[in-house]
């Protein structure tokens, strides 16, 4: 399986704005921390059946039943936007186009959607 290319040519992404002029800067950074503290659990990693003991728990309770049940917490590192922004700065800031995602998933399950998405499939 050939990986798709994670920036397309002429994306937004590709051009030589820094990531501060796109957004991400100190406001996003603080913004990020916030969401991760109160949603630190991967969205993609929850659907797993081994987590299902804990998907409707509080995350600190899900945390702690994780360690009881023997299982590795599944935390977040990255703040998603479910829906590409692609530079626009409404969809980018609206929280309810936020998950949690781990890196893993973040790298490579949400970039494959987004390419199968913009290959029409």
């Amino acid at each position: 399986m050939s990986r798709a290319p994670v920036m397309q040519p002429g994306s937004w992404r590709t051009d030589q704005t820094s990531s501060t002029k796109r957004g991400y800067g100190y406001a996003w950074q603080k913004a990020r921390a916030g969401y991760l503290r109160s949603h630190p659990l991967c969205v993609y990693c929850l659907r797993d059946p081994a987590y299902a003991p804990i998907r409707d728990m509080a995350p600190s309770t899900a945390i702690l039943r994780c360690a009881e049940l023997g299982l590795a917490a599944p935390m977040a590192s990255v703040v998603d936007h479910i829906e590409p922004h692609r530079g626009d700065q409404v969809l980018f800031w609206n929280k309810a186009n936020w998950q949690s995602l781990c890196g893993t998933h973040h790298s490579a399950d949400k970039q494959r959607e987004e390419a199968a998405h913009r290959r029409g499939e």
